[in-house]
C-alpha cells in the first residue's frame, strides 16, 4: 500500500474533474522524470532543430532586407549585357538620384614573366561604392588605389589572386593591352553578395584602366550595372516608381531590374530553399522522435502497473487514469519544448556573436515568436500523436490483466476515441507542416514519404517477428533463444527496426548524394569533356585564332561557335515575369542566357521533336529549344519566344526540340537560333578546345602560356579549374547538409538507446530466471548478441535501400546529375549501425545479468 500513501483521499463523486485530474498528475511526477530523459531528448531535439533553423533564416532574410542597399549597391540597380546605356537611358536613370556604373567580365592577369590566371574583373567609377566600402590592405583611399600612376593603372586584388600567382602588392601584371599595378589585397567589397559565382579571384580597376586593356569590343561579354541611389527619406515606394517608370520608357532596354527589397534573388531563393531542408531534417527528427515518445510512454506504464491498478481498484475509471497519464505526458513534453526553443532561439545570437565578424552573410539575430509557436506546435502536436496509442491502450485493461500483462501482455487495439484523437493531432501535425512550408509539393511528398516508411519499416518488423516464430526449431540453445526473443510478448523488435531503419535511411541518403556529388566534380573529367573554354574571341581575331590553335594544340580538337546573350521577355506572347514555370526551369527565365545560331544541329544535341532548318533557310527567325526546359515552360512548337538581346526584342517560332547531353561539357545552349536570326549583331565566338583521352598539365600549361601571350584579348577558362570553382561551393554545402543531417541520426540512437533501456527490465528477470535454471553469463550475451545482429540486419536491408532510392531520386531528378550507386559508403554505413546496435544492446543488457538471483525472485 506505499504507492497509495503519496495519492490524494479518492472521491469518486468529486466533481472537479479537470483540477483532479492535473493534481494527481502533478503529484505523479513528484517520483522524477526517470524513464522520461529520452522522451525530453526527443521533443527537444526535433523542436530545436525547428526554431533555430526558422529564427537563424529570418535574422538572415532581415539582415539582407536591412542591408539590402549595401548588397545591392544602390536603391535600385539596372543590369545590361554586351551592351552599356544608351545616352537618354542613363540621363533617366540620373534625373533619379546619384548613379553609378560598374563593368564586370573576365578576363587573363599576366605576370611579366608569363604566368596567368583567370580573374573576375570589376570596373568602377568615381561614384562606386553608393552604400558601404571598400576595405584593402595596405589602407588607402579606393580613387587613390585605382588611379594611373607611372604609366600603369592601379588594381586591387582578391587574396587568392596573390597567394596563385606568388604576387606581392607593388608587383606589376598586363591585362589585355594595359600594364596596371597590383597596390593592395582587397579586404572586402560591400556589394559582393550581389553577384553569382566566380571563377577567378576578383580583380577590382578603374573604368578607364578596362578602356585601357582593349578588352570591350563589340559584342564582349561585359556585364553593365548601373546603381541608382535615391534621395534621402525616400521609402520602397520610390524604388518601385523608378523601376515602373523605366520599364515604361524603355520597354525594349532588356535590362534586369532590381530594388534594395530584393538584392540578392538567388541567394535569398537559396536560402529559404536551404531552410525548407533544415526544416525537414527537423521534422525528420521528431518523427524519429515520435518513436521515442511512443517507447517512453508504453515503458512508463509498464512501471506503472500497480498504481493504474490500484487507481482502478478503488474506483477510477478508464477515462480518468488516461487523462491523468496524458496529463504528465504534455506537462513533460512542455519540457522537452521549452529546452529546445531556449536553445533554438538562442542560435541567431550565438551565431552572431561567434561568427558575425567573419561571416559573408548580414545576420540581425531577433526573436521570432511566430517561428517558436510553430516549433513548439510541432514538438507538442508529436507527443500528442504518439502517446494517444499507448495511453489509449491503458484504458479497458482490467486490474488483473495490469498485474499480468508483465508477462502476458493482451493484444488489443484502443477505444475508438483514441484512435480518433490521434489521428486528429497527427493531421493537425500535417495540415501545420503544409501551412508552413516554404513549397507546400515537396512538404506533401515529405508527409507522404515518412507514412509510407513508418508503414512500411511496422510491416518489416511484423513480417521478421513472423519469420522468427515459424522458423524451425534449432538445437543451439544460444541461437534459439536469441529467435524467441525477436517475436517473444514485449519484444524490441518494432522500435529497433524503426529507430534504426529510419535513421540509417537518411544517413545512406546523404552519403550516396555526398559520394554522387564528389565522383561528379572530383573524379575525372568525362573523356570527350574539353580541357579549356576561350571566350570573346574577337570576329577580326578568328581565323589567326584558328590557325594558333592548329599550330599549339594540333592533336587537339578544336569547336567554334558564335555567341550571343540575351534574357527571355515572353514567351506565347505571355509576358516572363507572368509565366509559371515549373521549379526544374524556372532558373532560365531569372537572367540572361547564351544562345547561339547555326545551320547544323549542335554536337552532344539529339533531335526528338519537331525538323530541323534546311542549312540554306532565310526565312523568319525560328529557334531550337531544349525539351526539358521548353516542358517546363509548358511551350511546344509553333509557339514563339521573344528575347531581347543587345536592347532589341527578336520573337521566333519554336521549329524542333532537343535532348542535350549537358554531361560532356561541350558548347550547348537551351537556346539555337536559324542562321540569319541576328544577322548584323555584334558578336563573340566561344571555342572549345578538346585533347584526345584527356590533356596532360604539360600540355594545357603551356597552352594556356601560349594563348594568354599571343592572344591576350581572349579569355581562357580551364575547365578543371571551373569545375573546382563549383564543387567547392557544393561541397560546402554538402557540409552543411552532413552536420544538419547528424540531428536526425542522434535522435534516430536516441530512440534506439531508449529502446534498449526500456528492456532493461525484463533482461532483467530473463536472466534471473535464465541463470537460475543453469545459463551461463556468456551463454546469455552471446544470444543476446545474435538477437541485436537480427534486428540490426533486417533495419540495415531497409534502410541501405530506401535511402539509396530518395538519393537516387534526388541525384536524377532534382540535381538532374547522373547516379550512381556507391557501395563503399553505404555498406560501411550499414556496418557501424549493425555494430552500434550490438554494442548499445550489450551495454544495457550487461548489468541485468549481473543482479543477484534471490534479490529479484523474491520481488516478482
Amino acid at each position: 500500500m506505499n504507492a497509495l500513501a503519496k495519492w490524494p483521499k479518492w472521491e469518486p463523486s468529486n466533481k472537479s474533474g479537470a483540477g483532479l485530474t492535473f493534481r494527481l498528475a502533478l503529484r505523479e511526477l513528484r517520483g522524477g522524470l526517470r524513464g522520461f530523459y529520452i522522451f525530453i531528448a526527443c521533443i527537444a531535439l526535433g523542436v530545436m532543430a525547428i526554431a533555430a533553423v526558422g529564427s537563424l533564416a529570418n535574422s538572415l532574410a532581415e539582415g539582407l532586407g536591412r542591408e539590402g542597399s549595401v548588397i545591392l549597391g544602390g536603391d535600385v540597380a539596372f543590369s545590361l549585357i554586351q551592351r552599356e546605356t544608351s545616352t537618354a537611358e542613363r540621363a533617366f536613370l540620373a534625373s533619379r538620384g546619384e548613379l553609378s556604373g560598374v563593368a564586370t567580365m573576365r578576363a587573363m592577369a599576366r605576370t611579366l614573366d608569363g604566368r596567368a590566371a583567370l580573374v573576375e574583373v570589376k570596373a568602377v567609377d568615381d561614384a562606386y561604392p553608393l552604400y558601404g566600402s571598400v576595405v584593402a590592405e595596405p589602407v588607402g583611399d579606393l580613387a587613390t588605389l585605382l588611379a594611373q600612376r607611372d604609366g600603369a593603372f592601379g588594381v586591387v586584388a582578391d587574396p587568392a589572386l596573390l597567394t596563385r600567382l606568388d604576387l606581392r602588392p607593388g608587383a606589376r601584371l598586363t591585362v589585355g593591352a594595359a600594364a596596371i599595378d597590383l597596390r593592395a589585397a582587397l579586404v572586402s567589397e560591400p556589394d559582393k553578395l550581389a553577384g553569382g559565382i566566380g571563377f577567378g579571384p576578383r580583380l577590382l580597376m578603374s573604368e578607364q584602366a578596362l578602356k585601357a586593356t582593349g578588352l570591350v569590343q563589340p559584342g564582349s561579354l561585359v556585364r553593365w550595372l548601373y546603381r541608382v541611389r535615391l534621395p534621402k527619406n525616400t521609402g520602397d515606394d520610390a524604388a518601385a516608381q523608378t523601376i515602373e517608370a523605366a520599364k515604361a520608357q524603355f520597354p525594349e532596354a532588356g535590362w534586369e531590374i532590381r530594388n534594395r527589397t530584393n538584392a540578392a534573388p538567388q541567394l535569398e531563393r537559396n536560402i529559404e530553399r536551404f531552410s525548407q531542408y533544415l526544416s525537414l531534417v527537423g521534422l525528420t527528427a521528431l518523427l524519429i522522435g515520435g518513436v521515442g515518445v511512443a517507447n517512453s510512454t508504453k515503458h512508463f506504464l509498464d512501471r506503472k502497473r500497480d498504481v493504474m491498478a490500484i487507481l482502478k481498484s478503488i474506483g477510477a475509471t478508464g477515462s480518468r487514469v488516461v487523462a491523468i497519464y496524458f496529463v504528465e505526458v504534455l506537462i513533460l513534453a512542455s519540457i522537452g519544448v521549452a529546452i529546445g526553443l531556449a536553445i533554438g532561439a538562442a542560435l541567431p545570437f550565438a551565431v552572431a556573436a561567434a561568427f558575425g565578424a567573419i561571416m559573408p552573410l548580414p545576420l540581425a539575430p531577433a526573436f521570432d515568436p511566430g517561428q517558436l509557436a510553430l516549433a513548439a506546435a510541432y514538438g507538442m502536436l508529436t507527443a500528442a500523436t504518439f502517446s494517444l496509442w499507448p495511453l489509449g491502450r491503458a484504458h479497458d485493461v482490467p486490474v488483473s490483466a495490469l498485474f499480468r500483462d508483465q508477462i502476458a501482455p493482451l493484444r488489443r487495439l484502443p477505444r475508438w476515441r483514441y484512435v480518433i484523437a490521434a489521428a486528429m493531432t497527427a493531421a493537425a501535425f500535417v495540415v501545420l507542416a503544409l501551412t508552413a512550408a516554404f513549397d507546400r509539393k515537396i512538404a506533401a511528398i515529405f508527409i507522404v514519404a515518412a507514412v509510407t516508411v513508418f508503414g512500411l519499416l511496422r510491416l518489416i518488423a511484423s513480417f521478421v517477428m513472423v519469420l522468427a516464430s515459424r522458423v524451425p526449431r534449432t538445437r543451439t540453445t544460444v541461437l534459439r533463444l536469441a529467435i524467441s526473443n525477436i517475436f517473444r510478448p514485449g519484444a524490441l523488435t518494432p522500435t529497433v527496426v524503426m529507430s534504426l531503419g529510419l535513421g540509417l535511411a537518411l544517413l545512406v541518403a546523404v552519403l550516396e548524394v555526398d559520394a554522387n556529388l564528389t565522383r561528379q566534380f572530383a573524379a575525372a573529367l568525362p573523356e570527350r569533356a574539353p580541357s579549356f573554354y576561350f571566350i570573346d574571341i574577337p570576329s577580326d581575331v578568328v581565323e589567326r585564332f584558328d590557325a594558333f590553335m592548329h599550330n599549339e594544340a594540333p592533336r587537339a580538337k578544336l569547336e567554334r561557335v558564335p555567341m550571343l546573350r540575351g534574357r527571355i521577355v515572353s514567351a506565347r506572347g505571355v509576358p516572363a515575369d507572368d509565366l509559371r514555370p515549373k521549379p526544374e526551369a524556372a532558373w532560365v527565365l531569372q537572367s540572361d542566357r547564351g544562345m547561339t545560331y547555326t545551320s547544323q544541329l549542335p554536337a552532344g544535341s539529339r533531335l526528338v521533336a519537331g525538323e530541323w532548318w534546311a542549312p540554306d533557310y532565310t526565312g523568319p527567325p525560328l529557334v531550337s529549344l531544349e525539351k526539358q526546359i521548353a516542358d517546363g515552360l509548358g511551350l511546344k512548337i509553333g509557339d514563339d519566344v521573344t528575347v531581347n538581346v543587345l536592347g532589341r526584342n527578336l520573337s521566333a517560332r519554336i521549329a524542333n526540340l532537343r535532348s542535350v547531353d549537358w554531361n560532356s561539357l561541350g558548347i550547348n545552349f537551351v537556346l539555337v537560333f536559324s542562321p540569319t536570326a541576328f544577322r548584323g549583331a555584334p558578336h563573340t565566338e566561344i571555342a572549345t578546345v578538346t585533347y584526345p583521352g584527356g590533356g596532360s598539365a604539360a600540355e594545357e600549361t603551356a597552352l594556356l602560356k601560349a594563348a594568354t601571350d599571343a592572344l591576350p584579348g581572349v579569355t581562357a577558362v580551364r575547365v578543371k579549374d571551373a569545375l573546382d570553382a563549383v564543387a567547392t561551393v557544393v561541397m560546402n554545402l554538402m557540409l552543411a547538409v552532413r552536420a544538419a543531417s547528424s540531428i536526425t541520426l542522434v535522435a534516430a540512437v536516441l530512440v534506439l538507446g531508449g529502446a534498449l533501456a526500456a528492456g532493461h527490465r525484463n533482461r532483467v528477470y530473463d536472466a534471473v530466471v535464465l541463470k537460475t535454471l543453469g545459463a551461463t553469463r556468456l551463454q546469455l550475451m552471446t544470444a543476446y548478441a545474435l538477437e541485436y545482429l537480427l534486428l540490426g540486419a533486417a533495419a540495415v536491408l531497409f534502410g541501405v535501400a530506401a535511402g539509396s532510392i530518395a538519393a537516387w531520386r534526388i541525384v536524377a531528378d532534382l540535381m538532374t546529375l547522373p547516379f550512381h550507386w556507391q557501395s563503399g559508403p553505404s555498406v560501411a554505413a550499414a556496418v557501424i549501425a549493425v555494430v552500434i546496435t550490438i554494442a548499445f544492446g550489450l551495454a544495457g543488457t550487461w548489468p541485468a545479468l549481473g543482479r543477484k538471483p534471490a534479490a529479484v525472485l523474491r520481488n516478482l
